[in-house]
């Protein structure tokens, strides 16, 4: 969190929805990144294309910001590898379970005011600040107030 101002967050937010919504005029697609990434696979044709596209926008912007500004990118974690690796097991859990992920249904299914998606997002909100309650109160695991 070193790197978080008022300013960058909403600069950040400014940039998230134009990025859904120049796919979604472009392309009238949703900007679900486990949608278009999982979907990859199977995709043929020019709908494979725009996926790989996009990914590589994805990557190309990582890469960008590690050559201007390589603290940007750098952030330490209390946490174990284990824990990492279970932690994104479950969020990839989650997103099955759920359709999708917090980029198609907090960003752009709540902006559509679509009830899955608001129910969707209210439940991995509540979800992740019950975890860290759990995590960090409860069995007094890693970083914050004990």
């Amino acid at each position: 969190m070193n790197h978080f101002t008022p300013v960058t967050a909403i600069l950040g937010g400014l940039l998230l929805g134009a990025a859904s919504s120049l796919l979604f005029a472009a392309n009238g697609r949703i900007l679900g990144i486990s949608g278009i990434v999982g979907r990859i696979p199977q995709a043929r044709g020019s709908d494979r294309t725009w996926r790989l596209v996009f990914l590589a926008g994805l990557l190309t912007g990582g890469v960008a910001v590690l050559l201007v500004d390589r603290s940007a990118l750098a952030f330490a974690s209390e946490q174990t590898v284990p824990a990492a690796i279970v932690a994104g097991v479950l969020v990839g859990f989650g997103t099955r379970l759920g359709n999708g992920c917090t980029s198609g249904h907090g960003l752009c299914g709540v902006a559509r005011l679509s009830k899955r998606s608001i129910v969707a997002t209210l439940v991995f909100m509540s979800t992740g600040a019950l975890t860290v309650f759990v995590v960090r109160h409860v069995l007094k695991i890693g970083g914050g107030p004990s």
